[in-house]
Protein backbone atom coordinates (compact mmCIF):
# COMPACT_ATOMS: atom_id res chain seq x y z
CA UNK A 1 0.00 0.00 0.00
CA UNK A 2 1.08 3.71 -1.15
CA UNK A 3 2.99 5.55 1.36
CA UNK A 4 0.44 7.93 3.51
CA UNK A 5 -2.46 5.40 3.70
CA UNK A 6 -3.01 2.01 5.65
CA UNK A 7 -5.56 -0.14 7.46
CA UNK A 8 -4.68 -2.14 10.34
CA UNK A 9 -6.71 -4.68 12.42
CA UNK A 10 -6.81 -4.17 15.69
CA UNK A 11 -8.77 -6.45 18.41
CA UNK A 12 -10.98 -7.03 15.91
CA UNK A 13 -11.34 -3.10 15.15
CA UNK A 14 -10.43 -1.77 11.94
CA UNK A 15 -8.74 2.00 11.72
CA UNK A 16 -8.92 3.63 8.08
CA UNK A 17 -5.83 6.31 7.39
CA UNK A 18 -5.71 8.74 5.07
CA UNK A 19 -2.97 11.64 4.67
CA UNK A 20 -2.41 14.27 2.66
CA UNK A 21 -4.09 17.32 1.25
CA UNK A 22 -7.58 16.07 -0.40
CA UNK A 23 -6.79 12.77 0.81
CA UNK A 24 -4.02 12.76 -1.57
CA UNK A 25 -6.37 11.00 -3.84
CA UNK A 26 -5.28 7.34 -2.94
CA UNK A 27 -6.62 3.97 -4.22
CA UNK A 28 -7.71 1.90 -1.36
CA UNK A 29 -9.96 -0.84 -2.91
CA UNK A 30 -7.59 -3.57 -3.41
CA UNK A 31 -5.60 -2.75 -0.54
CA UNK A 32 -9.19 -3.20 1.90
CA UNK A 33 -10.84 -5.95 0.45
CA UNK A 34 -7.82 -8.22 -0.29
CA UNK A 35 -8.32 -8.15 -4.00
CA UNK A 36 -12.18 -8.96 -4.17
CA UNK A 37 -14.52 -7.65 -7.21
CA UNK A 38 -15.48 -4.10 -7.14
CA UNK A 39 -18.84 -3.12 -6.18
CA UNK A 40 -19.86 -2.94 -10.02
CA UNK A 41 -18.86 -6.52 -10.63
CA UNK A 42 -21.65 -9.28 -10.15
CA UNK A 43 -21.71 -12.85 -10.85
CA UNK A 44 -24.83 -14.29 -12.78
CA UNK A 45 -25.92 -15.98 -10.15
CA UNK A 46 -29.47 -14.63 -7.98
CA UNK A 47 -29.19 -11.51 -6.09
CA UNK A 48 -29.55 -12.58 -2.26
CA UNK A 49 -32.31 -12.23 -0.14
CA UNK A 50 -32.93 -11.85 3.51
CA UNK A 51 -31.40 -10.20 6.53
CA UNK A 52 -27.63 -8.81 5.78
CA UNK A 53 -25.17 -11.52 7.95
CA UNK A 54 -22.59 -9.68 10.68
CA UNK A 55 -19.93 -10.74 8.00
CA UNK A 56 -21.64 -8.57 5.28
CA UNK A 57 -21.82 -5.27 7.75
CA UNK A 58 -18.27 -5.44 8.77
CA UNK A 59 -17.24 -5.80 5.15
CA UNK A 60 -19.76 -3.35 3.54
CA UNK A 61 -18.92 -1.01 6.73
CA UNK A 62 -15.21 -1.24 6.05
CA UNK A 63 -15.23 -0.98 2.41
CA UNK A 64 -17.54 2.22 2.11
CA UNK A 65 -15.44 4.03 5.26
CA UNK A 66 -12.16 3.04 3.09
CA UNK A 67 -13.46 4.86 0.31
CA UNK A 68 -14.50 7.75 1.93
CA UNK A 69 -11.16 8.53 3.79
CA UNK A 70 -9.41 7.97 0.50
CA UNK A 71 -10.73 10.61 -0.91
CA UNK A 72 -13.09 8.41 -3.56
CA UNK A 73 -16.24 9.89 -3.49
CA UNK A 74 -17.89 7.65 -6.67
CA UNK A 75 -16.81 4.80 -5.06
CA UNK A 76 -18.29 5.04 -1.61
CA UNK A 77 -21.53 6.06 -3.28
CA UNK A 78 -21.81 2.79 -5.13
CA UNK A 79 -21.10 1.29 -2.39
CA UNK A 80 -24.52 2.73 -0.52
CA UNK A 81 -28.01 2.47 -1.45
CA UNK A 82 -28.32 5.41 -3.16
CA UNK A 83 -25.12 6.13 -5.38
CA UNK A 84 -26.71 9.34 -7.16
CA UNK A 85 -26.81 11.02 -4.16
CA UNK A 86 -24.30 9.91 -1.85
CA UNK A 87 -21.43 10.12 -4.32
CA UNK A 88 -21.60 13.90 -4.84
CA UNK A 89 -22.51 14.20 -1.02
CA UNK A 90 -19.32 12.45 -0.10
CA UNK A 91 -17.33 14.97 -2.19
CA UNK A 92 -19.05 17.85 -0.91
CA UNK A 93 -18.23 17.40 2.66
CA UNK A 94 -14.48 16.94 2.08
CA UNK A 95 -14.30 20.10 -0.35
CA UNK A 96 -16.70 22.24 1.45
CA UNK A 97 -15.57 21.72 5.07
CA UNK A 98 -11.67 22.07 4.03
CA UNK A 99 -10.67 18.64 5.57
CA UNK A 100 -6.68 18.00 4.72
CA UNK A 101 -6.27 14.70 7.38
CA UNK A 102 -8.92 12.24 8.60
CA UNK A 103 -8.63 9.43 10.42
CA UNK A 104 -11.71 6.84 10.63
CA UNK A 105 -12.32 4.21 13.30
CA UNK A 106 -15.14 2.02 13.52
CA UNK A 107 -16.56 1.05 16.90
CA UNK A 108 -18.26 -2.69 17.09
CA UNK A 109 -21.62 -2.96 15.43
CA UNK A 110 -24.70 -3.35 16.56
CA UNK A 111 -26.58 -5.36 14.37
CA UNK A 112 -27.03 -3.88 11.47
CA UNK A 113 -25.31 -0.69 12.30
CA UNK A 114 -21.65 0.62 12.77
CA UNK A 115 -20.78 3.47 15.07
CA UNK A 116 -17.35 5.41 14.03
CA UNK A 117 -15.38 8.27 15.08
CA UNK A 118 -13.59 10.55 12.69
CA UNK A 119 -10.87 12.30 13.62
CA UNK A 120 -9.78 14.93 10.97
CA UNK A 121 -7.85 18.27 10.71
CA UNK A 122 -9.43 21.33 9.08
CA UNK A 123 -7.06 23.98 7.23
CA UNK A 124 -8.38 27.46 5.73
CA UNK A 125 -5.85 29.55 4.65
CA UNK A 126 -3.19 29.75 7.41
CA UNK A 127 -5.74 28.63 10.18
CA UNK A 128 -5.91 24.63 11.01
CA UNK A 129 -7.49 23.20 13.74
CA UNK A 130 -8.64 19.47 14.63
CA UNK A 131 -11.76 17.95 14.49
CA UNK A 132 -13.23 15.10 15.79
CA UNK A 133 -17.27 13.79 16.36
CA UNK A 134 -19.02 10.03 16.03
CA UNK A 135 -21.24 8.97 13.81
CA UNK A 136 -22.85 5.63 12.39
CA UNK A 137 -23.85 4.27 9.09
CA UNK A 138 -26.74 0.71 8.60
CA UNK A 139 -26.10 -1.67 6.53
CA UNK A 140 -29.25 -3.35 4.42
CA UNK A 141 -30.08 -5.87 1.78
CA UNK A 142 -30.05 -3.81 -1.93
CA UNK A 143 -33.44 -4.43 -3.00
CA UNK A 144 -32.57 -4.87 -6.61
CA UNK A 145 -29.47 -6.32 -6.49
CA UNK A 146 -29.82 -8.28 -3.07
CA UNK A 147 -26.13 -6.38 -2.44
CA UNK A 148 -24.79 -5.48 1.02
CA UNK A 149 -25.02 -1.53 1.31
CA UNK A 150 -24.65 1.50 3.36
CA UNK A 151 -28.48 2.82 4.07
CA UNK A 152 -27.30 6.46 2.89
CA UNK A 153 -28.48 9.34 4.70
CA UNK A 154 -26.87 12.80 4.96
CA UNK A 155 -26.18 12.20 8.62
CA UNK A 156 -24.31 9.67 8.09
CA UNK A 157 -21.59 12.04 7.10
CA UNK A 158 -22.09 13.78 10.06
CA UNK A 159 -25.08 13.34 12.41
CA UNK A 160 -26.16 17.43 11.78
CA UNK A 161 -26.36 17.04 8.31
CA UNK A 162 -30.45 16.06 8.41
CA UNK A 163 -31.54 16.98 4.91
CA UNK A 164 -30.33 16.50 1.70
CA UNK A 165 -29.54 20.23 1.32
CA UNK A 166 -27.47 20.80 4.22
CA UNK A 167 -23.66 20.79 2.99
CA UNK A 168 -20.52 21.77 5.65
CA UNK A 169 -18.75 24.80 4.78
CA UNK A 170 -15.36 26.12 6.43
CA UNK A 171 -14.28 29.96 5.68
CA UNK A 172 -15.03 33.46 6.81
CA UNK A 173 -18.84 33.06 9.27
CA UNK A 174 -21.77 34.19 7.33
CA UNK A 175 -22.64 36.32 10.48
CA UNK A 176 -20.45 37.61 13.39
CA UNK A 177 -20.96 35.83 16.36
CA UNK A 178 -23.32 36.74 19.36
CA UNK A 179 -23.08 37.03 23.12
CA UNK A 180 -26.56 36.26 24.26
CA UNK A 181 -27.63 36.74 27.86
CA UNK A 182 -30.31 36.41 29.47
CA UNK A 183 -33.11 39.02 31.19
CA UNK A 184 -30.35 40.14 34.39
CA UNK A 185 -27.42 40.04 32.06
CA UNK A 186 -26.14 36.30 32.22
CA UNK A 187 -24.49 34.50 29.52
CA UNK A 188 -26.47 32.08 28.17
CA UNK A 189 -24.54 28.98 26.52
CA UNK A 190 -25.17 26.02 24.86
CA UNK A 191 -22.89 23.93 26.77
CA UNK A 192 -24.71 25.36 30.08
CA UNK A 193 -28.27 25.14 28.49
CA UNK A 194 -28.30 22.75 26.21
CA UNK A 195 -31.91 22.97 25.03
CA UNK A 196 -31.11 26.32 23.85
CA UNK A 197 -28.66 25.42 20.87
CA UNK A 198 -31.11 25.39 18.09
CA UNK A 199 -32.54 28.58 19.59
CA UNK A 200 -28.46 30.72 20.14
CA UNK A 201 -27.86 29.58 16.14
CA UNK A 202 -30.98 31.07 15.06
CA UNK A 203 -30.60 34.41 16.91
CA UNK A 204 -27.19 34.61 15.79
CA UNK A 205 -28.86 34.18 12.23
CA UNK A 206 -31.62 36.54 12.82
CA UNK A 207 -29.47 38.96 14.95
CA UNK A 208 -25.61 38.71 14.49
CA UNK A 209 -25.49 41.57 11.86
CA UNK A 210 -27.35 43.63 13.89
CA UNK A 211 -25.39 43.35 17.19
CA UNK A 212 -22.28 45.09 16.29
CA UNK A 213 -19.58 41.86 15.91
CA UNK A 214 -17.23 40.72 13.51
CA UNK A 215 -16.91 37.62 11.63
CA UNK A 216 -14.19 34.66 12.20
CA UNK A 217 -13.24 31.44 10.70
CA UNK A 218 -15.62 28.20 10.99
CA UNK A 219 -16.55 25.45 10.48
CA UNK A 220 -20.72 25.11 9.75
CA UNK A 221 -23.64 23.08 8.67
CA UNK A 222 -25.21 25.16 5.93
CA UNK A 223 -28.63 24.43 5.95
CA UNK A 224 -29.52 25.28 2.32
CA UNK A 225 -32.70 27.00 3.70
CA UNK A 226 -33.65 30.34 4.63
CA UNK A 227 -35.93 29.02 7.01
CA UNK A 228 -33.60 26.58 8.61
CA UNK A 229 -30.62 28.47 10.66
CA UNK A 230 -26.72 27.07 10.25
CA UNK A 231 -25.34 25.96 12.77
CA UNK A 232 -21.44 26.66 13.86
CA UNK A 233 -19.69 23.03 14.40
CA UNK A 234 -15.90 24.15 15.09
CA UNK A 235 -14.24 27.76 15.47
CA UNK A 236 -11.06 28.11 14.17
CA UNK A 237 -10.69 31.84 14.93
CA UNK A 238 -13.12 33.79 17.00
CA UNK A 239 -14.56 37.03 15.72
CA UNK A 240 -15.93 39.75 17.98
CA UNK A 241 -19.40 38.59 19.14
CA UNK A 242 -22.01 41.28 19.53
CA UNK A 243 -24.46 41.62 22.65
CA UNK A 244 -28.10 40.04 22.12
CA UNK A 245 -30.24 40.38 25.33
CA UNK A 246 -33.15 37.84 25.76
CA UNK A 247 -36.30 37.82 27.55
CA UNK A 248 -34.76 34.22 29.27
CA UNK A 249 -34.57 33.70 32.86
CA UNK A 250 -31.45 32.19 33.56
CA UNK A 251 -32.96 30.32 36.83
CA UNK A 252 -35.95 29.32 35.25
CA UNK A 253 -34.42 28.43 32.24
CA UNK A 254 -32.24 25.78 34.31
CA UNK A 255 -34.85 24.28 36.07
CA UNK A 256 -36.70 23.87 32.91
CA UNK A 257 -33.63 22.25 31.47
CA UNK A 258 -33.34 19.83 34.39
CA UNK A 259 -37.40 18.93 34.27
CA UNK A 260 -37.33 17.77 30.56
CA UNK A 261 -34.15 15.93 31.36
CA UNK A 262 -36.01 12.93 32.56
CA UNK A 263 -37.68 11.91 29.54
CA UNK A 264 -36.28 11.43 26.29
CA UNK A 265 -39.49 13.39 24.46
CA UNK A 266 -40.85 16.18 26.35
CA UNK A 267 -40.94 19.82 25.97
CA UNK A 268 -41.83 22.91 28.42
CA UNK A 269 -42.00 27.20 27.93
CA UNK A 270 -42.49 29.13 30.22
CA UNK A 271 -43.89 32.51 29.73
CA UNK A 272 -44.48 36.02 31.82
CA UNK A 273 -48.50 36.83 31.68
CA UNK A 274 -48.15 40.81 32.08
CA UNK A 275 -45.39 40.63 29.29
CA UNK A 276 -45.36 37.89 26.77
CA UNK A 277 -41.63 37.65 27.91
CA UNK A 278 -40.91 34.21 26.65
CA UNK A 279 -38.81 32.55 30.53
CA UNK A 280 -37.73 29.22 29.02
CA UNK A 281 -37.81 27.02 26.29
CA UNK A 282 -36.72 23.51 26.57
CA UNK A 283 -36.98 20.16 24.70
CA UNK A 284 -35.42 16.60 25.23
CA UNK A 285 -33.17 15.21 23.39
CA UNK A 286 -32.13 18.47 23.59
CA UNK A 287 -30.30 20.59 20.37
CA UNK A 288 -32.80 18.50 17.92
CA UNK A 289 -36.11 19.80 16.79
CA UNK A 290 -37.57 23.15 18.68
CA UNK A 291 -40.67 21.04 19.71
CA UNK A 292 -41.48 23.48 22.20
CA UNK A 293 -42.19 26.25 20.19
CA UNK A 294 -42.64 24.45 16.68
CA UNK A 295 -44.54 21.35 17.66
CA UNK A 296 -47.77 20.98 16.50
CA UNK A 297 -49.35 18.26 18.75
CA UNK A 298 -53.15 17.79 19.69
CA UNK A 299 -53.30 19.40 23.28
CA UNK A 300 -56.21 17.41 25.29
CA UNK A 301 -58.16 18.82 28.08
CA UNK A 302 -55.32 22.04 28.10
CA UNK A 303 -57.79 23.29 25.21
CA UNK A 304 -60.70 23.45 27.75
CA UNK A 305 -59.42 26.93 29.01
CA UNK A 306 -60.37 28.02 25.77
CA UNK A 307 -63.24 26.06 25.50
CA UNK A 308 -64.42 27.29 29.08
CA UNK A 309 -64.08 30.85 27.86
CA UNK A 310 -66.65 30.49 25.06
CA UNK A 311 -69.04 29.06 26.82
CA UNK A 312 -68.54 31.57 29.68
CA UNK A 313 -68.75 34.62 27.05
CA UNK A 314 -71.75 33.29 25.15
CA UNK A 315 -73.70 32.84 28.62
CA UNK A 316 -74.21 29.56 28.42
CA UNK A 317 -72.79 28.22 31.71
CA UNK A 318 -71.40 30.00 34.91
CA UNK A 319 -68.48 28.35 37.03
CA UNK A 320 -71.27 28.47 40.17
CA UNK A 321 -74.07 26.92 38.30
CA UNK A 322 -74.47 23.06 37.71
CA UNK A 323 -73.25 21.73 34.58
CA UNK A 324 -74.52 18.09 33.10
CA UNK A 325 -72.01 15.56 33.37
CA UNK A 326 -73.15 12.40 32.15
CA UNK A 327 -70.46 9.23 31.94
CA UNK A 328 -70.63 9.68 28.03
CA UNK A 329 -72.34 11.82 25.14
CA UNK A 330 -72.67 11.43 21.53
CA UNK A 331 -72.50 14.27 19.05
CA UNK A 332 -72.90 13.66 15.39
CA UNK A 333 -72.61 9.75 15.55
CA UNK A 334 -69.27 10.67 17.67
CA UNK A 335 -69.13 9.16 21.02
CA UNK A 336 -67.42 11.36 24.39
CA UNK A 337 -66.45 9.15 27.61
CA UNK A 338 -64.84 10.90 30.42
CA UNK A 339 -61.83 8.93 31.95
CA UNK A 340 -63.17 5.46 33.44
CA UNK A 341 -66.27 6.74 32.67
CA UNK A 342 -67.01 8.48 35.61
CA UNK A 343 -70.17 11.12 35.97
CA UNK A 344 -71.19 13.97 38.43
CA UNK A 345 -74.88 14.02 39.04
CA UNK A 346 -74.99 18.15 40.19
CA UNK A 347 -71.53 19.09 39.48
CA UNK A 348 -70.99 22.88 38.68
CA UNK A 349 -69.33 23.63 35.48
CA UNK A 350 -66.38 24.89 37.66
CA UNK A 351 -66.20 21.28 39.44
CA UNK A 352 -66.81 19.64 35.79
CA UNK A 353 -63.83 22.12 34.41
CA UNK A 354 -61.34 21.03 37.66
CA UNK A 355 -62.33 17.50 37.46
CA UNK A 356 -61.49 17.11 33.15
CA UNK A 357 -65.46 15.71 32.59
CA UNK A 358 -65.36 15.84 28.92
CA UNK A 359 -69.00 15.49 28.79
CA UNK A 360 -69.81 19.24 30.29
CA UNK A 361 -68.17 20.50 27.42
CA UNK A 362 -69.69 18.29 24.55
CA UNK A 363 -73.50 18.69 25.87
CA UNK A 364 -73.21 22.46 25.24
CA UNK A 365 -72.06 22.49 21.52
CA UNK A 366 -75.43 22.43 20.19
CA UNK A 367 -76.37 25.48 22.35
CA UNK A 368 -73.41 27.20 20.59
CA UNK A 369 -73.97 26.43 17.53
CA UNK A 370 -77.67 27.87 18.50
CA UNK A 371 -76.88 30.94 20.11
CA UNK A 372 -77.02 34.14 18.64
CA UNK A 373 -73.78 34.63 16.32
CA UNK A 374 -73.39 31.47 14.66
CA UNK A 375 -69.72 31.83 13.39
CA UNK A 376 -68.79 32.83 17.14
CA UNK A 377 -67.29 29.36 17.69
CA UNK A 378 -63.99 28.05 18.81
CA UNK A 379 -61.85 28.94 16.34
CA UNK A 380 -62.77 32.52 16.42
CA UNK A 381 -62.63 32.40 20.19
CA UNK A 382 -59.14 31.11 20.03
CA UNK A 383 -58.16 33.24 17.53
CA UNK A 384 -60.07 36.76 18.84
CA UNK A 385 -59.29 36.47 22.13
CA UNK A 386 -56.22 34.47 22.61
CA UNK A 387 -54.31 35.24 19.74
CA UNK A 388 -54.07 31.22 18.09
CA UNK A 389 -53.51 31.59 14.54
CA UNK A 390 -51.86 35.53 14.20
CA UNK A 391 -48.60 34.86 13.32
CA UNK A 392 -46.20 35.02 16.43
CA UNK A 393 -43.03 37.16 15.87
CA UNK A 394 -41.46 35.78 18.60
CA UNK A 395 -37.97 36.95 17.46
CA UNK A 396 -37.21 32.58 15.99
CA UNK A 397 -39.53 30.08 13.91
CA UNK A 398 -42.39 29.30 15.81
CA UNK A 399 -46.05 27.79 14.94
CA UNK A 400 -49.06 30.24 16.35
CA UNK A 401 -51.56 27.11 16.87
CA UNK A 402 -54.58 25.92 14.66
CA UNK A 403 -57.67 25.24 15.26
CA UNK A 404 -59.91 25.28 11.77
CA UNK A 405 -63.35 25.78 11.33
CA UNK A 406 -65.17 22.72 12.40
CA UNK A 407 -68.81 21.38 12.59
CA UNK A 408 -70.23 17.95 13.55
CA UNK A 409 -68.06 15.20 15.04
CA UNK A 410 -64.97 17.15 14.27
CA UNK A 411 -66.54 19.65 16.86
CA UNK A 412 -66.92 17.96 19.33
CA UNK A 413 -63.17 16.69 19.47
CA UNK A 414 -62.21 19.90 19.23
CA UNK A 415 -63.64 21.55 22.15
CA UNK A 416 -61.63 18.77 24.13
CA UNK A 417 -58.73 19.37 22.14
CA UNK A 418 -58.48 16.73 20.17
CA UNK A 419 -59.50 16.13 16.38
CA UNK A 420 -57.74 18.95 14.05
CA UNK A 421 -57.21 21.20 17.20
CA UNK A 422 -53.06 21.40 16.88
CA UNK A 423 -50.71 23.19 19.37
CA UNK A 424 -47.24 23.12 21.06
CA UNK A 425 -46.42 24.10 24.68
CA UNK A 426 -45.71 27.66 23.86
CA UNK A 427 -49.13 27.87 22.46
CA UNK A 428 -50.83 26.45 25.65
CA UNK A 429 -48.66 28.76 28.19
CA UNK A 430 -49.61 31.61 26.25
CA UNK A 431 -53.26 30.88 26.51
CA UNK A 432 -52.58 30.17 30.05
CA UNK A 433 -51.00 33.75 30.62
CA UNK A 434 -54.12 35.06 28.46
CA UNK A 435 -56.61 33.57 31.36
CA UNK A 436 -54.13 35.10 34.42
CA UNK A 437 -53.92 38.34 33.15
CA UNK A 438 -56.69 38.50 31.11
CA UNK A 439 -55.71 39.91 27.49
CA UNK A 440 -53.22 38.16 24.51
CA UNK A 441 -49.71 39.18 24.98
CA UNK A 442 -47.61 38.04 21.89
CA UNK A 443 -44.58 35.50 23.47
CA UNK A 444 -41.32 37.09 22.68
CA UNK A 445 -37.65 35.92 22.88
CA UNK A 446 -36.40 39.28 21.52
CA UNK A 447 -37.32 42.89 22.05
CA UNK A 448 -39.46 44.20 19.17
CA UNK A 449 -37.73 46.82 18.75
CA UNK A 450 -33.93 45.42 17.48
CA UNK A 451 -35.75 45.07 14.43
CA UNK A 452 -39.10 46.67 14.15
CA UNK A 453 -41.03 43.46 13.31
CA UNK A 454 -44.35 43.67 14.69
CA UNK A 455 -46.81 42.20 17.28
CA UNK A 456 -49.86 40.09 17.00
CA UNK A 457 -52.48 41.66 18.56
CA UNK A 458 -55.82 39.90 19.71
CA UNK A 459 -58.76 42.11 18.91
CA UNK A 460 -60.67 41.81 22.24
CA UNK A 461 -59.54 40.78 26.10
CA UNK A 462 -61.16 38.74 27.66
CA UNK A 463 -64.44 40.64 29.61
CA UNK A 464 -63.56 40.75 33.53
CA UNK A 465 -66.29 38.58 34.54
CA UNK A 466 -65.07 35.75 32.13
CA UNK A 467 -61.47 36.06 33.41
CA UNK A 468 -62.25 36.14 36.72
CA UNK A 469 -63.90 33.03 36.36
CA UNK A 470 -61.75 31.11 34.55
CA UNK A 471 -58.77 32.00 36.50
CA UNK A 472 -61.19 30.99 39.42
CA UNK A 473 -61.55 27.64 38.39
CA UNK A 474 -57.87 27.32 37.26
CA UNK A 475 -57.24 27.83 40.74
CA UNK A 476 -60.11 25.18 41.73
CA UNK A 477 -58.20 22.79 39.68
CA UNK A 478 -55.07 22.85 41.20
CA UNK A 479 -55.75 23.42 44.85
CA UNK A 480 -59.34 21.33 45.68
CA UNK A 481 -59.20 17.88 46.29
CA UNK A 482 -61.25 16.86 43.42
CA UNK A 483 -59.08 19.04 41.09
CA UNK A 484 -57.12 16.78 39.17
CA UNK A 485 -54.11 19.38 39.15
CA UNK A 486 -53.81 19.54 42.65
CA UNK A 487 -50.48 16.84 42.81
CA UNK A 488 -48.45 18.16 41.17
CA UNK A 489 -49.05 21.82 42.21
CA UNK A 490 -49.13 21.19 45.65
CA UNK A 491 -45.44 22.22 46.45
CA UNK A 492 -46.28 25.16 43.69
CA UNK A 493 -45.99 28.44 45.62
CA UNK A 494 -47.84 31.88 45.26
CA UNK A 495 -51.51 32.63 43.78
CA UNK A 496 -52.02 29.48 41.59
CA UNK A 497 -54.16 27.68 38.98
CA UNK A 498 -53.42 24.80 36.33
CA UNK A 499 -54.94 22.61 33.75
CA UNK A 500 -54.65 19.00 32.98
CA UNK A 501 -54.46 17.19 29.75
CA UNK A 502 -53.63 13.70 27.90
CA UNK A 503 -54.39 13.66 23.95
CA UNK A 504 -55.19 10.47 22.15
CA UNK A 505 -52.85 10.21 19.08
CA UNK A 506 -53.20 7.65 16.22
CA UNK A 507 -51.45 5.26 16.20
CA UNK A 508 -49.83 5.80 19.43
CA UNK A 509 -50.42 2.89 22.26
CA UNK A 510 -50.42 5.62 25.58
CA UNK A 511 -51.73 8.94 25.44
CA UNK A 512 -49.57 12.46 25.27
CA UNK A 513 -49.32 14.06 28.82
CA UNK A 514 -50.39 17.38 28.80
CA UNK A 515 -50.09 20.01 31.54
CA UNK A 516 -50.02 24.33 32.28
CA UNK A 517 -50.75 26.05 34.66
CA UNK A 518 -49.37 29.83 36.48
CA UNK A 519 -48.43 30.35 39.93
CA UNK A 520 -47.72 34.98 40.46
CA UNK A 521 -46.64 35.99 36.99
CA UNK A 522 -45.51 32.70 35.51
CA UNK A 523 -47.01 30.75 33.45
CA UNK A 524 -46.17 27.50 31.77
CA UNK A 525 -46.85 24.67 29.69
CA UNK A 526 -45.36 21.31 29.27
CA UNK A 527 -46.02 18.63 26.82
CA UNK A 528 -44.09 14.50 27.31
CA UNK A 529 -45.01 12.62 24.38
CA UNK A 530 -46.41 8.61 25.49
CA UNK A 531 -46.36 9.16 28.99
CA UNK A 532 -50.14 9.09 29.77
CA UNK A 533 -52.47 11.26 31.74
CA UNK A 534 -50.97 15.26 32.39
CA UNK A 535 -50.32 15.12 35.97
CA UNK A 536 -48.21 11.98 35.97
CA UNK A 537 -45.51 13.74 33.38
CA UNK A 538 -46.19 16.82 32.79
CA UNK A 539 -47.48 18.24 35.90
CA UNK A 540 -44.26 17.84 37.15
CA UNK A 541 -42.03 19.39 34.66
CA UNK A 542 -44.37 22.49 35.18
CA UNK A 543 -44.32 22.68 38.65
CA UNK A 544 -40.87 22.80 38.47
CA UNK A 545 -40.44 25.33 36.40
CA UNK A 546 -43.04 27.56 38.25
CA UNK A 547 -41.28 26.63 41.80
CA UNK A 548 -37.46 28.02 40.05
CA UNK A 549 -35.77 30.68 41.92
Amino acid sequence: MRSGAKVTIVGGVFVVVAGGVGYGGYNLWNGVTGGEKSPRSHSAEAPRTGPVTGEEVTTTARDFLAAWAAGEPEKAGQLTNDPVTAGPAVAAYRDGAKISKAVITPGTPVGTTVPFTVKATITYEDVSKPWSYTSQLTVVRGQTTGRALVKWAPSVLHPKLLTADATLRTGVAKTPPVKAVDRNGAELTAEKYPSLGPVLDELRTRYGAKTGGETGVETWIDSGSASVPDSTLLVLSKGKPGMLRTTIDAGVQAAAEKAVKAYGSASVVAVQPSTGAVRAVANSPAGGFNTAFSGAKAPGSTMKIVTAALLLEKGLVKADQVAECPPSAMYYGRTIENLEGFSRNGATFGESFARSCNTAFIKKIDDVEKSEGDDFGLAREAKEVFGIGLEWQTGIRSVDGSVPEATGGAAAEQYIGQGTVQMNPLNIASITATAKDGRFRQPYLVAADLDDRPFAKAERALPPSVARQLRDMMRTTATAGYGTAVGPMASVRGDKGAKTGSAEVDGQKTSDSWFTGFADDLAAAALVEGAGHGATAAGPIVARVLNAD
